[in-house]
């Protein structure tokens, strides 16, 4: 879970680091004493838990929320005010909490036992790539829609990549094989990139996709994937290889059989 503290003042940040990891010490926190850092960090990681003072420097607590908002919908935001006048703002903007100040350590520990977007068993990731069997895009639970079928198929090669920047060369290779005009394909390429960014904003799932010239990846600590559970937990991962590998495509045939020999080593042991 990651977690952040955005005070008024410096001063404030080493007694709610303290508080925050004695209360959560698996989570990543972030505190800052000014509102413009931590909207910067923000945009580079996801945020499940904001604790968030209602006079800041720079902004204001609620506008800082909003932001967070637009970034993460399902954010968790818990406001600290020195009066009640912001609680109405607050129940407008469907925050998850207000305490008063000064803080009371266990007020601070009811509203993180009791947030009003939960923390879920894939620690709060939005977006679910299933690759075991077919391969299935799910944002918040819900099968992801694109306009282009093949824009699916490219999120699908980014997974199947974990993390490696791909070329659009690559993609292309893969996507069409020796089938058709290149030029074209790299036409259609650029239709499917725009589909691809559009969908993903419209959803508000900022930061997934990494972009660089004439190539993308996706970010793996951002998406929750049966197939990196499984990898790096192996036979303690809750995610099972029953031989079955992005069943739909196929150019994954190599890392399909990579699978298998690994499967079957789990056999021999």
């Amino acid at each position: 879970m990651n977690v952040l503290a955005v005070l008024e003042n410096e001063a404030a940040q080493l007694p709610m680091m303290q508080m925050l990891s004695e209360m959560e010490p698996e989570a990543n926190l972030m505190c800052f004493g000014s509102s413009l850092p931590a909207l910067a960090a923000a945009r580079k990681q996801e945020i499940d838990v904001a604790v968030i003072d209602a006079v800041l420097p720079e902004l204001s607590g609620l506008d800082f929320g909003h932001y967070l908002q637009e970034l993460y919908p399902n954010v968790n935001l818990i406001y600290l005010a020195s009066d009640k006048g912001m609680g109405f703002d607050a129940l407008r903007q469907h925050a998850s909490g207000i305490l008063p100040k000064p803080i009371v350590e266990t007020e601070l520990r009811r509203e993180l036992d009791e947030l009003r977007y939960p923390q879920t068993s894939n620690g709060g990731k939005r977006l679910f790539a299933q690759t075991f069997g077919n391969f299935e895009l799910f944002a918040d639970g819900k099968p992801v829609v694109f306009k282009y079928t093949k824009t699916k198929e490219i999120v699908a090669l980014l997974v199947n990549n974990r993390g490696a920047q791909t070329s659009n060369g690559e993609i292309i290779a893969c996507l069409w094989e020796d089938d058709g005009d290149p030029e074209k394909k790299s036409s259609y390429l650029s239709n499917l990139r725009q589909d691809l960014q559009n969908t993903f904003t419209r959803l508000k799932l900022n930061g997934i996709i990494l972009k660089q010239r004439g190539s993308l990846a996706i970010a793996t600590d951002r998406i929750e994937c049966d197939l990196y559970d499984w990898l790096e937990k192996k036979q303690e991962s809750r995610y099972h290889y029953l031989g079955d590998y992005m069943n739909q495509y196929s150019w994954p045939e190599v890392m399909h059989a990579q699978l298998d020999e690994i499967a079957w080593s789990f056999d021999e042991e």
